[in-house]
């Protein structure tokens, strides 16, 4: 599902412990099993046969190349001007709105939840699958989904043993998960033939990749026949497993982009190490919210039946929307598929979870695992701490804090495991997970970007390719709650000896890395917020991918379940060289602070000197001319040297 947005933005706008493992680590005891991917939303080319013609129709493959040659791109030109000069949305979104609905006609659902068309897809069996056939067949690279992780996974099995599923994204999980039974059993059968020309000996089951959609398909899977054994390791990335935030927002009517939040995703998704978002005033894309408000209405007429989408809708949204969006009557057989999907498959015995079909699959023999995000904002308009696509509660089972909350100081997690899981920023409760002990949280990771980061994708090759069976607890390198090493976020930290995150007596020093690939920085102010931590502290540049060691001035607070907020500036080599990141961490060395039950959240963010002492229309007009970041930019260089010469004074008064 990671492509969604920027397909759909196409469709809309065009139509009409602190050394990080690494990904080229080498195993020793890879997997002989062939593995299946099963791919996110959107990602499946279908097409149909016109009955009269018998010529092949594509429904869906390359959505902006079939903008470009069945939309008539001039003729939004005058509606165009219209919205420019009077703000009228009206003319523009109705023109979209039939333009889209005129070329993906053949998408189209009945209101019972069925295909209008007889649609097809061109990957079906295990041999349209097969990732080797595939490259010989299109080697212009056609249906070869997610090129960049399978050519990582082809240098480990080859491409002879990976395979595409290939899901009807239209439909609902329940029929996607009974079509991947089938496509598993054909796998391992036709795996087996390959392996028979080698001489190697036959296996009886595959390993699972998935990405969002096809984590819900799966997950459904192992719910529906997970206790059949017929997959060895399943390792599901950001899983759609709760449902997605974007659907409830598309049925309400109520998208609302968060601009720079959709630019940041960008830089993460291109690994850009430019802070492009600053460069663009949010005000400035505002009117994609009014123009998709106004198109809604159109293009639910083409996929307002989709069962996915009601798959989509969280179960605490669900009969809300349902009530407001489907007729009892009309919609019968399509309320009874996603009811089903809601009420058996998400809630089972009354409780959001598919715990029961995982435990079910564990029992037979199968590793399941998790990798989701966490604390950014979902760039829909949802306000829950998401990948910025899917709700982290969702994905994983987790008891989150509110966006922009946390839990307060001295937090007790739900669920006693026996170890602490609640994440360094306080935001999330790992003990109430669907796999609690096989879900790990990566801080700042955007929607489907587990090649990005070469922690996510060293920990996915670990789950996926070897053939033994891990736990938070066994893979002491890579801990549960890890902030993002993609390099767009330029610096990260830790301390030297506690788990990444935390921070005890034991620690001597704060680390910190460069990301970049081939890039120098200067770091510029480094402070601690929310708790009596100092450093011994210098401005000290750093080439890419260095490290550095920053030794802790005075004693470690002997208190436990406090967060605190460490803040480092840059001054990177770059066309946006000045930045910062704020890292979470929780003390864990001393008695528990008190917990106020009747005050359970505190907000996520500490106020930073800056925003304490600067006027409020000061700041107001930081953030309207782009100037904040260099602001506190300066802000931190100047009570830095400040706190220097104090430090200088006294030392010269003794």
């Amino acid at each position: 599902m990671k492509k969604i947005i920027s397909v759909l933005l196409s469709v809309i706008l065009i139509c009409g412990v602190c050394v990080l493992p690494s990904s080229a680590e080498q195993d020793t005891d890879y997997t002989d099993y062939p593995i299946i991917l099963v791919p996110g939303f959107t990602s499946t080319a279908l097409y149909r046969i016109d009955e009269e013609t018998g010529e092949e129709i594509v429904v869906w493959d390359d959505p902006v190349a079939q903008v470009g040659a069945g939309g008539d791109l001039e003729s939004i030109v005058p509606d165009f001007k219209t919205y420019l000069l009077e703000g009228n949305v009206a003319p523009l979104a109705q023109r979209l709105g039939e333009g889209f609905n005129r070329i993906f006609d053949g998408m189209k659902c009945n209101p019972d939840g069925t295909s209008y068309y007889d649609v097809k897809r061109y990957i079906e069996t295990a041999e349209d699958g097969n990732y080797a056939n595939l490259r010989e067949k299109y080697p212009d690279g056609k249906h070869q989904y997610e090129k960049e992780l399978m050519a990582e996974l082809s240098e480990v099995v080859g491409y002879e043993n990976l395979y595409i599923f290939s899901a009807d994204f239209r439909m609902g999980a329940i029929e996607n998960a009974e079509r991947l039974r089938v496509y598993i059993d054909d796998v391992i059968s036709h795996n087996n033939k390959v392996r028979a020309e080698s001489g190697k000996a036959p296996i009886d089951r595959a390993n699972i990749f998935t990405l969002s959609h096809g984590g819900q398909i799966t997950g459904t899977y192992f719910a529906l026949f997970g206790e059949e054994g017929k997959v060895n390791n399943a390792v599901l990335t950001c899983p759609a497993l709760g449902g997605a935030g974007i659907a409830y927002d598309a049925f309400n009517g109520e998208i609302n982009f968060d601009e720079i939040g959709l630019l940041t995703f960008i830089q993460h998704a291109f690994m850009l190490e430019d802070d492009y978002q600053i460069l663009v005033m949010a005000q400035q894309l505002g009117f994609i919210d009014e123009l998709i408000e106004a198109l809604l209405p159109y293009v639910m007429e083409t996929i307002g039946c989709w069962g996915s989408l009601w798959d989509f809708i969280p179960l605490e949204q669900y009969e809300e929307v349902k009530a407001k969006c489907l007729d009892s009557e009309v919609h019968a057989g399509l309320i009874a598929k996603s009811d089903r999907m809601h009420y058996e498959i998400m809630a089972r015995d009354g409780i959001n979870n598919y715990t029961d079909g995982f435990e079910k699959a564990r029992r037979a023999g199968t590793n399941i695992y998790n990798i989701s995000g966490y604390d950014n904002k979902i760039i829909t308009g949802m306000t829950e701490t998401s990948d910025a696509i899917l709700p982290t509660a969702g994905c994983t089972g987790a008891t989150v804090a509110p966006f922009g909350e946390r839990f307060a100081d001295g937090y007790v997690q739900k669920v006693d495991t026996g170890i602490y899981q609640v994440s360094p920023s306080m935001t999330v409760d790992a003990s109430t997970s669907y796999l609690p002990e096989h879900t790990w949280f990566i801080e700042n990771y955007y929607h489907g970007m587990t090649v990005k980061d070469e922690f996510t994708n060293s920990l996915m090759r670990k789950l996926l390719l070897t053939d033994e069976s891990f736990d938070i607890h066994s893979l002491s390198e890579y801990p549960q709650f890890h902030a993002t090493t993609n390099p767009a976020h330029t610096v990260w930290a830790a301390f030297n000896s506690s788990q990444e995150g935390y921070v005890s007596s034991e620690d001597t020093a704060l680390v910190i890395r460069n990301l970049s690939k081939e890039r120098s920085m200067v770091i510029t102010a480094l402070s601690a917020e929310g708790a009596d931590i100092a450093f011994d502290f210098a401005p000290f540049t750093l080439k890419a991918g260095q490290t550095k060691e920053i030794p802790i001035k005075g004693d470690i607070p002997a208190v436990s379940l406090k967060n605190f907020e460490v803040n480092i500036s840059y001054f990177a080599q770059s066309i946006t060289p000045i930045g910062g990141r704020t890292f979470d961490f929780t003390i864990m060395n001393g008695e528990p602070v008190a917990y106020d039950e009747s005050n359970p959240y505190t907000e996520a963010d500490l106020s930073l000197r800056w925003d304490i002492v600067v006027d409020k229309d000061v700041k107001g007009l930081a953030v309207r001319t782009l100037i904040e970041g260099l602001v506190k930019f300066i802000y931190s260089a100047v009570t830095t040297i400040i706190g220097y010469i104090a430090e200088l004074a006294g030392f010269l008064s003794k």
